[in-house]
């Protein structure tokens, strides 16, 4: 208790001395495999910032839903689930309990840890049976409006970079700065395709595109937040760019609100 209570406050101390004319709050929007997450970790640790991928938070959210045998055709279960869930984002390093293996981690994702009721559930999140159901259990609306929550709460407290698919629009509609990556179906099929083999996970190129396909086409037409661009949001068409390139982009765009 009295180790985190000392983070907290250098937490509050760092966010002090940041000058008001930097961005604070970065939202990083965009479909999936467009590369928020690995950009996002990048201009974060360039600023000093913490990382949220608030994706993550929906993958664990998927995982305990499985775990937990929920029916992911159940509105109303998943988002009693979600209210009732303790779903924690914790910094790489710190002591938690851990909860099954083997690992399955995309690059990076060492950078924080997802905690479900006080278990460590980040090496499950990158999981086959995860990717199938995720997007089928972020689309419930009561399980977006519990993550939100707790997503805006995370902002209040810090500067952060975050990355998903309605931060702009609906999480952190004030955020400092907006950014929406995009890049062609089939370019993100590509790079999709490539993270998937160091993890060990076997799948043919025309099913990563048919899976994207088919996630675009729920994000874009769910309900509640569907995937699109704010308003004020600056988009950067990653295709044929370097990552290198797309994070100098976001970076110079910082510098510009300064």
């Amino acid at each position: 208790m009295a180790k985190a209570a000392t983070d907290v406050a250098n937490s509050k101390e760092r966010a002090a001395r940041i000058p008001a004319s930097v961005p604070r709050v970065i939202a990083l929007d965009g479909p999936a495999a467009a590369g928020k997450s690995t950009v996002g970790r990048r201009v974060a640790a360039s600023l000093g910032y913490p990382f949220l991928d608030t994706g993550s938070m929906y993958r664990a959210m998927t995982w305990a839903a499985l775990q937990r045998g929920v029916d992911l055709g159940d509105d109303d279960a998943l988002g009693d689930l979600a209210s009732s869930l303790r779903i924690d984002v914790q910094r790489a390093g710190s002591h938690t309990a851990r909860l099954g293996h083997p690992p399955i981690r995309a690059e990076g994702e060492d950078s924080a840890r997802i905690l479900v009721d006080g278990g460590d559930v980040t090496d499950h999140l990158r999981s086959p049976e995860v990717e199938a159901a995720v997007s089928l259990v972020s689309r419930v609306a009561a399980v977006r409006e519990a993550l939100v929550r707790a997503q805006r709460e995370l902002a209040g407290r810090r500067p952060v970079v975050m990355a998903g698919r309605d931060i702009g629009t609906v999480v952190l509609p004030d955020a400092d700065l907006k950014v929406y990556l995009d890049a062609s179906l089939d370019e993100r099929s590509r790079r999709r395709h490539e993270e998937m083999a160091p993890l060990g996970r076997e799948a043919s190129p025309a099913s990563v595109l048919e899976d994207l396909r088919r996630r675009d086409r729920i994000d874009s037409q769910r309900a509640v937040s569907p995937l699109r661009p704010a308003d004020d949001a600056i988009v950067i068409d990653t295709d044929g760019l370097s990552l290198d390139e797309v994070v100098e982009r976001v970076l110079a765009l910082v510098e510009r609100r300064k």
